[in-house]
């Protein structure tokens, strides 16, 4: 059965289990999820059943989005967010998302923005048919945050058909057959630096990180060159733990020669692997070194970013599912716990860990529901 057989196949049995009053424009796969695209994604609100009914029959993350052509113009949502919104919740920026249909408001006081019992949200919601979430305001703002936020918003298009791509990679079914699950060194062990590994079934081809060591003279990019890895397009995904450029400085040389793929990380991940991978690329032609990599590359990495919070599981292949800890090192960095299989088989792999508190994060997380192996840096 072909990804589009599937989709036909759900597409019937969610249009036979929903009120004929409900307006279903599109039923696609986007990254893990399951998109259903409404004209009246109130009625879907005001039945918070039915999303839950339907993802326990079909088996599958269901997420439900306004059709694009309900949703209100930016500039004239914006006005009235701020109109909804009182000022003394003190809004310091406002971003959407075109690609998901979400709105993030930044607040100094984010309970002011809400309103009792989410009222003011709702109203939101029911104003613009954007989906609203309200964060509080960072103390400093970020450059290159707010950088990466507009470049994903002016390629949302481009976006949502690189999601709709990994989806239908990721639902194109598991084979039947003998099953085996190989782990590939190609960096990282036995010296520091360039960290990076490949998580390898029959289903399936994983790296997991890909860093440069900044310290070598000539070659200090991991063995991403052996038979085990290429052709680059055939690798499914790329798991990163943490932005040092010893686990990250070599991903955007992965789109130079190919890979098309999706790159999973938590948020602050993917903006300081930006920050750094930029600053890589500055300081090696200053010094008159070999530059890798363009700043192209670099935005090829941003705009293929899934990112994923700590506890939050997906499938990333059609028979691995990846689950990211805190791993207590820098901010954002993660232990990557893949479940391999119908419960054939779970690997975690560190990155770097620090088991003891600190003033700014608490300790690795060192109890998992199921391992049968650890990669420890």
């Amino acid at each position: 059965m072909t990804v589009d057989d599937v989709l036909a196949e759900i597409r019937g049995k969610i249009r036979g289990s929903i009120p004929a009053s409900v307006d279903i424009s599109e039923v696609e796969f986007e990254g893990a999820l399951l998109v259903i695209y409404t004209k009246t994604p109130d009625k879907f609100a005001n039945n918070k059943d039915l999303v839950k009914n339907m993802a326990k029959s079909l088996q599958k993350r269901i997420v439900v989005r306004p059709d694009p052509s309900v949703l209100t113009d930016i500039d004239i949502a914006e006005k009235k967010i701020r109109q909804i919104i009182p000022k003394e919740a003190e809004i310091t920026n406002i971003y959407f998302q075109p690609d998901v249909g979400e709105v993030t408001i930044e607040a100094l006081k984010p309970g002011a923005a809400i309103g009792r019992e989410g009222q003011l949200l709702n109203e939101i919601r029911k104003k613009i048919n954007w989906a609203p979430s309200i964060v509080r305001a960072p103390p400093i703002q970020s450059k290159t945050v707010q950088e990466i936020r507009g470049y994903l918003r002016s390629m949302s298009d481009e976006r949502k058909d690189i999601l709709r791509k990994i989806g239908r990679k990721i639902h194109r079914g598991a084979s039947t057959g003998e099953k085996y699950i190989r782990m590939i060194a190609l960096g990282g062990f036995r010296e520091v630096g360039r960290s990076c590994a490949m998580l390898h079934t029959q289903d399936s081809k994983v790296l997991i990180d890909c860093g440069v060591d900044v310290s070598a003279e000539n070659n200090g990019s991991p063995y991403i060159h052996l038979p085990e890895v290429l052709p680059l397009e055939k690798i499914d995904a790329v798991v990163i733990t943490h932005a040092h450029l010893d686990h990250c400085g070599i991903v955007p040389i992965l789109y130079k020669y190919g890979y098309d793929g999706p790159i999973y990380c938590t948020p602050p991940t993917r903006d300081l692997m930006t920050l750094l991978q930029m600053d890589y690329i500055k300081v090696a032609a200053a010094d008159a070194k070999k530059v890798p990599y363009s700043s192209e590359n670099i935005r090829d990495v941003i705009k293929h970013c899934i990112v994923m919070g700590y506890g939050d599981t997906t499938d990333i292949t059609p028979d691995i599912r990846l689950t990211f800890h805190n791993a207590g090192h820098i901010l954002g960095s993660s232990i990557c716990h893949f479940h391999i299989g119908d419960g054939l088989y779970n690997i975690a792999f560190s990155g770097d860990i620090k088991f003891e508190r600190t003033w700014l994060f608490n300790p690795a997380i060192n109890h998992f529901p199921r391992a049968e192996a650890f990669v420890l840096e």
